[in-house]
């Protein structure tokens, strides 16, 4: 089990938004919280605690010279993702990620987009990507979602789709979109969907907002299930403490 932090971007700027709120239209954004310090600072903090496998996420344009600042300051320690294509997927290899992050890039019209998985997984390789198959529940199952968690795809989360989609990648990205940036508790179904049937190393996301709920990631996730915090964070204004955090992990990783 492991804590993957997070450095979420927008307008430039650190922020902890409710995720489905994003649309085109910025005055919809329901924002829980904005830094006075800049991305650089909290790649310094995940490296000064070893920290890998985070991820920097662009919502949205104008956030690229955050990302770099972010990645400039952790090289190798952090994943990237919002808008990569095959087109910069290496430019952002080259300003120090450790892998890209695939959202909407390979999907269209609610449907998977081979062409592009392929051409990417030919760039770069499995080692270098991250599939975010972020999910929304729909008819009591979860389709994966695209377009910042605003367009449903045909695909559902199930045993085929994370069996098909491991071949094409190295880890799983997941947030549990209707939980997402809430802090009303974490999806224990999704969560025993990813722990059952990811055959890839995993991440959740969502609703998390004390350690008691990164207890249950760690008990239902049979310890094979990553977890990353935003907004319950304190150091994005939340009432959990990112130390305390970092010290269950530490704690749990020493009786392996």
């Amino acid at each position: 089990m492991e804590f993957r932090p997070c450095i979420d971007l927008h307008g430039g700027q650190v922020k902890q938004i409710v995720g489905s709120s994003l649309t085109d239209d910025d005055r919809t954004v329901k924002t829980n919280f904005v830094s006075e310090h800049g991305p650089a600072y909290f790649a310094e903090l995940y490296k000064r605690d070893g920290l890998t496998g985070g991820h920097v996420i662009m919502l949205g344009p104008g956030n690229g010279t955050a990302a770099l600042e972010a990645l400039g300051a952790y090289p190798g320690g952090l994943q990237i993702g919002g808008g990569i294509t095959v087109e910069n997927a290496q430019y952002w290899m080259d300003a120090g990620a450790s892998q890209v992050i695939l959202t909407s890039y390979i999907f269209a019209d609610g449907e998977l987009n081979r062409a592009n998985l392929e051409r990417i997984f030919k760039l770069l390789g499995r080692e270098r990507l991250v599939l975010d198959l972020s999910c929304r529940c729909k008819d009591g199952e979860y389709y994966i979602v695209t377009d910042r968690w605003q367009k449903f795809t045909n695909w559902k989360v199930n045993a085929g789709t994370l069996s098909f989609m491991a071949e094409f990648c190295c880890e799983f990205l997941i947030h549990a979109v209707d939980v997402e940036g809430r802090q009303a508790g974490i999806d224990e179904k999704l969560l025993s969907v990813m722990a059952e049937h990811c055959p890839i190393p995993s991440v959740y996301a969502g609703g998390i907002r004390s350690l008691d709920d990164v207890k249950i990631i760690h008990d239902k996730g049979r310890g094979r299930v990553a977890f990353t915090i935003g907004s319950a964070l304190d150091i994005f204004g939340g009432p959990l403490k990112y130390q305390d955090v970092v010290e269950f992990i530490r704690s749990r990783q020493a009786r392996v």
